[in-house]
């Protein structure tokens, strides 16, 4: 049977990558799963792998077609998580692409890979 596995990330420097993403949201590198252009990370909690950085020599999209989705419950969260992400070395993105009053905030990983937090509480549907 066909399973959905965890999502990849195209990164230009695997130790900056693994150290962003698991302060970002609690990860830790899994070892039986590490070389020197892959790494997976998964739950501090040990529920499963979560993520994957794999080196890659192409610039992160402007626009991609896929992204990440951070969730938080509460507009004071998402500020909160925001601010401790460019703590942690993301930036704010210059996008382009708001609609008025979004529920998003676009911001991108050291290596210029664009997320979102978004903020459920204003989210269309109210969850995602």
């Amino acid at each position: 049977m066909l399973r959905l596995g965890f999502p990849v990330i195209g990164v230009t420097d695997v130790p900056r990558a693994v150290a962003f993403w698991t302060a970002a949201l609690d990860l830790v590198p899994t070892p039986e799963w590490e070389s020197p252009t892959w790494r997976t990370l998964e739950h501090a909690d040990g529920s499963g792998r979560a993520l994957t950085l794999m080196l890659s020599e192409s610039p992160a999209q402007a626009h991609p077609r896929i992204h990440l989705d951070l969730l938080v419950d509460t507009t004071t969260e998402q500020e909160t998580e925001v601010e401790r992400l460019i703590g942690l070395g993301a930036a704010r993105a210059g996008w382009d692409l708001y609609p008025p009053d979004p529920d998003f905030v676009v911001l991108t990983d050291p290596d210029g890979n664009a997320f979102c937090v978004v903020d459920l509480s204003r989210a269309p549907s109210g969850s995602a």
